[in-house]
């Protein structure tokens, strides 16, 4: 078992910056891949990033050049740097650890972007 926790949204005008982390605790040695999800009202809830236990990174085309997701193992925490927000941007923002195919999910973070 994994739990994780969220922090940093809030409420920022467009061209704004947020940085998001999610602490992992529990089961932490087994953690594969994590990554960044997001859902907007009325909508599904898509991939924004992932990222290897090596630091491999994968970027969805929507936030590509603008997010960033990083990793630092030695503190069990996945961070997502957000750069030039757009009001399109505005999700509630999920972190996620994968151990052997199996998601484990936060509570999400709310990220509103202002126009």
């Amino acid at each position: 078992q994994v739990q994780l926790v969220e922090s940093g949204g809030g409420l920022v005008q467009t061209g704004g910056s947020l940085r998001l982390s999610c602490a992992a605790s529990g089961s932490i040695f087994s953690i594969n891949d994590m990554g960044w999800y997001r859902q907007a009202p009325g909508k599904q809830r898509e991939l924004v990033a992932t990222i290897t236990r090596g630091g491999s990174t994968n970027h969805a085309d929507s936030v590509k050049g603008r997010f960033t997701i990083s990793r630092d193992n030695a503190k069990n925490t996945v961070y997502l740097q957000m750069n030039s927000l757009k009001p399109e941007d505005t999700a509630v923002y999920y972190c996620a650890a994968v151990i052997f195919l199996t998601y484990y999910w936060g509570q999400g973070t709310q990220v509103t972007v202002s126009a």
